[in-house]
């Protein structure tokens, strides 16, 4: 995770070295929060004193990861979130009649968060790890949930890019063209060999909630990408009117 530019406010560090925590694969050392948070040591030693407290961080051997707590919060979010509960009977549909992996998304500050995976049955398939985030800016996902969003929203996430005027007039415009289109689909942008279509759930008042991403090897979609890109669109817009 990339550091802020200003430093956390006070009452916000402890939940973003929880949040950096959160979206590592590994467990980190004291060292690696400081560079992923910029936290000063003792600043960041007295966060994790308070996590850990409170069951939210643990640690072995000089190493720190998401506590039990987060397993009671992961779980209470999977048996209350609506947006889940809408839409895991279509994914799972959309699965069986695609054949592909399929996932829910949504955009958290500058991430993209998988909120639900369900994978595909082929040996090769593609995947993404449901609680983990990738940044908000390229691939179907990202570009979908960027295109959806309010644009005073996706005007601050372009600008915190850091690209030239002339590349993010580029993004600009593909994203507009996106929105029109409804859907977004990339090829071997983030991953190669990976293709993918995202379409955005929306709630009433054409509130964005999420996305759902169906995602494949390129060798694999050929002739097939019409398909499954209607199918997609389809199952993001049953899941839509679910919410409403």
């Amino acid at each position: 995770m990339t550091p802020p530019t200003d430093a956390p406010a006070h009452s916000d560090r402890a939940l973003f070295v929880l949040s950096v925590l959160a979206q590592s694969k590994v467990a980190m050392t004291a060292a690696e929060l400081v560079q992923a948070t910029g936290l000063v040591k003792s600043t960041l030693y007295r966060q994790i004193a308070t996590l850990r407290r409170w069951g939210f961080v643990m640690e072995s051997d000089g190493r720190y990861s998401p506590g039990p707590v987060s397993v009671q919060l992961a779980s209470g979010f999977d048996g209350n979130s609506d947006l889940v509960m809408a839409a895991r009977a279509d994914m799972r549909a959309l699965v069986q009649q695609s054949h592909e992996s399929v996932a829910l998304v949504t955009a958290v500050n500058d991430r993209v968060v998988c909120l639900e995976m369900i994978d595909s049955e082929h040996s090769l398939r593609c995947s993404f790890d449901r609680g983990r985030s990738v940044p908000a800016s390229d691939g179907a996902s990202a570009k979908c949930l960027l295109a959806h969003m309010p644009l005073d929203q996706r005007d601050a996430l372009l600008d915190g890019l850091g690209e030239s005027a002339e590349r993010r007039a580029e993004r600009a415009a593909e994203l507009d063209a996106i929105r029109e289109a409804g859907h977004a689909v990339t090829q071997g942008e983030v991953d190669a060999g990976v293709w993918g279509v995202s379409a955005p759930v929306l709630a009433s008042g054409r509130r964005l909630r999420g996305a759902i991403t169906l995602m494949a090897p390129i060798t694999r979609v050929q002739g097939m990408e019409a398909a499954l890109l209607h199918m997609t669109v389809v199952t993001a817009a049953r899941i839509s009117r679910a919410l409403q």
